[in-house]
């Protein structure tokens, strides 16, 4: 869903060409259909507008409508939404805390130019690609906070997320304020998790009449479609899909998917879909549809397009739910432990941090010794440390795992250049104050990732709309993540436990076997052999963009992807985003995004 505006002092502003004013009187534009809604104005010519999917009534929006906003705004409710406010002088923006629909803004003729697709603001300025923001995500993936606000493009930055933006009408610099802050209050979460996910996936299922939902036997997004199901009205089934390989219908992922259909036969329609080689892994990655940034299921793009036609084709499918997310939202990072050992739990610590050795096959020593350095450590500290690693060529002394940032080795491949502007971001990240200090370390963590992982399936769901489809993920509702991240220490789960909060909370809806789960199918295998099978184009793309804006080797690059069809085992991290990254350019250089117009407006009836 794409929609912006200005917040400018002249009187004819563009739009982008195929943008239309969501009513008469207000100048926020939106590019399709996606869900808006205008507030009446209040005082001093107010005007509200709020974006996306909000599961506020319109007597529960009228409560504002004379009013400072509350604080909580844009998680009250379940859904994905922004709010804009229209005033004369300024435009401010209440942005949702997870950045699952992220805004952007540039400044614009002595003005401020305001959008939620980088990409579309990036026309009207002619931006060009930020090779920094490139760098970070090629080759430091694991480290969202190395970007900062910057986007794929040069001079367009990120809004602060669960916040309050001022872009003055002059120019001005913004005026942020920090609305969300997830402190921990009493009580379990799964309480907490249950009301907030069920809200979120019945906001689905109320707005969508041709739903379907994965079902692929993860605890995810079975509860999902689980949830779904009991949501839609009698006798409407829903129709839950698995995917399988084409042959083989006897894999755990599809045992465990029958088992969940099974118990709830009379409300869900369970489909088969298989898959043959021509779906693999890596098949066809350039021709992805233009996204505002890389996609996460680009390598997976046959994939994800065999299945989106099909259900569309099949099923008359217009919405998808999905349990992605889930992962991010419901495990705990290891720097958990660091925080045990900061709030003297010494003997959950040693407990958990022999379960976790266990679990990984290491020794607990180094866990130990880690907890205790870092708990002793604050969130600069740790950007100092990832200063000193990026300058040892991406070796951290981190051996356990237990830091602030956990990152990749550098591949050889990388170039000087790549590595000298990784040292920049790092070098910026330091000097920036952390607009959340004094939360927990794995709280803080867990934002930072949790919201690369919401902001990035954004990119997803534009890919998705390209095949007409609407793709939602619930469990990256604002609603939802704050209702996870307010656990209190003591009721957090252990670093090593399988999501127990969702276990719990779905306990009633699923069978024993499918909550007691503890693994997910491995897509390795499938991996591996869909590189062999397209090697021959995933070599070609070692001499396309990425070696243009010099930021890695080609001839490396083609020695790390052979080996890597061969098997040996090698970490596939920054391979994978450096081909995800290359689909892109070549994306979005191939389709440029939509030209911007200051024709007369076409404006829908007040």
């Amino acid at each position: 869903m794409t929609f912006g505006g200005f917040s400018t002092t002249r009187e004819v502003c563009p739009r982008p060409e195929n943008a239309r004013y969501i009513s008469v009187d207000s100048a926020v534009w939106r590019i399709g259909r996606a869900p808006a809604r205008r507030t009446a104005a209040g005082p001093g010519q107010r005007r509200f507008v709020v974006l996306g999917e909000c599961g506020a009534t319109d007597f529960e929006w009228g409560r504002w409508s004379d009013t400072e906003l509350p604080p909580d705004i844009t998680w009250r409710w379940p859904g994905v939404y922004a709010i804009v406010e229209e005033r004369p002088d300024r435009t401010v923006l209440y942005t949702d805390p997870a950045a699952a629909l992220p805004v952007y803004a540039t400044r614009w003729q002595g003005g401020w130019a305001w959008s939620t697709s980088a990409r579309v603001l990036a026309r009207l300025t002619e931006a060009s690609i930020d090779v920094q923001r490139l760098a970070c995500s090629v080759l430091a993936p694991s480290v969202p906070a190395l970007a900062g606000a910057r986007t794929f493009f040069t001079g367009i930055e990120q809004l602060a997320p669960g916040s309050r933006v001022e872009l003055p009408a002059d120019g001005g610099r913004l005026r942020v304020a920090v609305r969300w802050r997830p402190d921990p209050v009493a009580g379990e979460p799964h309480h907490r998790l249950r009301a907030a996910l069920t809200e979120s996936v019945a906001l689905r299922v109320n707005g969508a009449p041709n739903l379907s939902c994965d079902l692929s036997g993860g605890l995810d997004s079975t509860s999902v479609a689980v949830l779904a199901a009991v949501s839609l009205p009698e006798p409407h089934r829903l129709n839950a899909i698995t995917i399988h390989p084409d042959g083989d219908e006897n894999g755990a992922d599809l045992r465990y998917a029958r088992l969940a259909a099974a118990v709830h036969s009379r409300r869900i329609h369970h489909h088969l879909l298989p898959l043959t080689a021509e779906h693999l892994p890596y098949t066809e990655i350039t021709g992805v549809p233009p996204t505002g940034e890389p996609a996460p299921s680009t390598l997976a793009h046959a994939r994800l397009a065999r299945q989106l036609h099909w259900m569309r084709q099949r099923l008359g499918s217009q919405t998808h739910l999905t349990g992605d997310g889930g992962d991010s939202v419901l495990f705990q990072p290891p720097v958990h432990l660091a925080d045990l050992v900061r709030h003297r739990k010494w003997r959950r610590a040693v407990h958990e941090s022999l379960g976790w050795a266990r679990l990984r096959h290491t020794s607990v020593l180094p866990l130990l010794h880690d907890a205790v350095t870092v708990a002793r450590s604050s969130r600069h500290s740790g950007f100092q440390e990832l200063t000193r690693a990026l300058a040892d060529g991406g070796r951290s002394e981190n051996c356990g795992n237990v830091s602030w940032f956990a990152l990749l080795p550098l591949p050889d491949w990388a170039t000087p250049t790549a590595r000298r502007l990784l040292l920049d971001a790092a070098d910026e990240a330091t000097s920036t104050a952390d607009s959340l200090p004094g939360l927990d370390m794995s709280v803080r963590v867990l934002i930072d990732e949790i919201r690369e992982v919401a902001r990035t399936a954004a990119a997803d769901t534009e890919l998705a709309a390209a095949y007409g489809t609407n793709l939602r993920n619930p469990f990256l509702d604002p609603l939802v993540i704050d209702s996870i991240l307010r656990t209190s220490l003591e009721h957090r789960p252990t670093v090593h436990s399988y999501k127990p909060v969702l276990g719990h909370t779905m306990r009633h809806l699923l069978p024993d076997a499918v909550v007691r789960r503890t693994t997910k199918g491995s897509f390795n295998a499938d991996h591996y052999a869909g590189m062999r099978a397209n090697l021959p184009a995933l070599m070609a793309l070692a001499d396309g963009h990425l070696s243009g804006l010099g930021l890695l080797e080609p001839a490396r690059f083609r020695s790390h992807l052979r080996q890597a069809a061969l098997g040996i085992p090698m970490p596939l991290a920054t391979v994978e985003q450096a081909l995800s990254a290359e689909a892109w350019l070549h994306a979005h250089h191939a389709t440029p995004g939509p030209a911007w117009t200051t024709r007369p407006p076409e404006r829908p009836h007040a």
